[in-house]
């Protein structure tokens, strides 16, 4: 789309927000946050319509429980630690992983399951954890690599399950009722695993509009017009711009290799505590490969680093700017929380592209 047709969706936003109070659209996923920053949307959108961020980023809501069991598995002699680069550099009660990598512990960098089931096949008299994080999105391939090494009877393989399913997170969201929301922007990626349907129990219930939206320009702008014209309209049902890619029923194939590696369990989130049926767990045919259970782990207390707000910005509740840490303690070369430390996050994504001083409100 040329200039002339985004400003024409940009002053049509414009227009149909112009009469009413300042609305509140809370992108769910951590990539539209990037991507609304990146493409300039945030910039566009006036001042009546504000964007504020979800528990859409994988590494953010991954508890600091979690993270300090991982430093606890790599800190053992016959164990490496498998892990996405982003999870390196989350501070825990004893540092990171890459701090505690720097003092003898093990860890190795991976881009996917598969790739930590090639280290357990290269370094058989080691144990490989894979840290098996993130939404729907990645839930699939680290089904599939466990059947993989049920296939190839690989026994020193496991996983450290952290993977979280969003629905019931926005259901907690809202049951509360601590942050006003008008409408969701519902993330692509998500979305063509779980179906734009999996979204009506939160239109329906709460009377919230969502809109599915992919990553570029146009589609989010679309999605954001949508959802004022639904709020302005007093209407809630869920749309979809990102046909392409998006069907209302998803993926079925993903999903039911999820369901057959994985059942649904009570699972904690960084700052918004434990949320029923939120997590997904081995089903016992596959818990030989829980690390939890092969190590004989349980989770510590919840410690939140003095001062950071990492769990109100995941809620929606602060913007980074209102954090006193923000780009003072908190630096990406020196992050105290996790969402100055994702690439998905939303304090890194303010600190590159927003403004240096908290402001009360605007997306600029």
């Amino acid at each position: 789309m040329d200039k002339e047709g985004i400003r024409g969706i940009v002053d049509e936003i414009a227009a149909l927000a112009s009469g009413s109070d300042r609305m509140n659209l809370m992108e769910v996923c951590g990539t539209h946050t990037v991507s609304l920053f990146r493409t300039g949307a945030k910039s566009l959108l006036p001042e009546t319509v504000r964007l504020v961020s979800g528990p859409g980023c994988p590494v953010c809501v991954t508890s600091q429980a979690y993270i300090d069991l991982a430093g606890e598995l790599a800190l053992r002699p016959d164990t490496t630690v498998c892990t996405y680069g982003d999870m390196v550099r989350v501070p825990g009660r004893r540092g990171s992983l890459e701090a505690l990598r720097a003092e003898g512990a093990k860890v190795a960098v991976v881009y996917s399951a598969r790739d930590a089931l090639a280290y357990a096949r290269r370094n058989p008299e080691r144990h490989a954890v894979f840290l098996a994080v993130g939404f729907e999105t990645t839930t699939p391939a680290t089904a599939a690599t466990v059947l993989e090494a049920e296939n190839e009877g690989l026994k020193n393989f496991y996983i450290l399950g952290g993977h979280k399913r969003i629905i019931p997170a926005m259901h907690t969201l809202l049951s509360a009722g601590e942050v006003p929301i008008d409408g969701f922007l519902c993330p692509g990626h998500v979305s063509v695993v779980i179906g734009a349907g999996a979204y009506e129990p939160i239109a329906s219930h709460y009377r919230k509009p969502c809109v599915v939206a992919g990553f570029e320009l146009e589609g989010m702008l679309r999605a954001i017009l949508l959802l004022v014209r639904q709020a302005v309209r007093y209407e809630a049902r869920v749309e979809n711009t990102y046909g392409a890619a998006v069907t209302v029923e998803g993926n079925r194939a993903a999903r039911e290799l999820t369901e057959r590696v994985f059942e649904p369990s009570d699972a904690v989130w960084r700052a918004m505590g434990r949320i029923p049926e939120s997590g997904l767990d081995l089903r016992p045919a596959y818990r030989r490969y829980d690390a939890m259970d092969r190590f004989g782990l349980s989770f510590g207390s919840e410690v939140t680093p003095h001062g950071c707000l990492c769990g109100e910005v995941i809620q929606g509740k602060a913007l980074p700017t209102e954090c006193a840490l923000f780009r003072k303690k908190c630096t990406p070369r020196e992050p105290v929380g996790p969402c100055m430390v994702s690439m998905e996050g939303t304090c890194a994504a303010w600190y590159k592209y927003g403004p240096a001083r908290a402001e009360g409100g605007g997306n600029r």
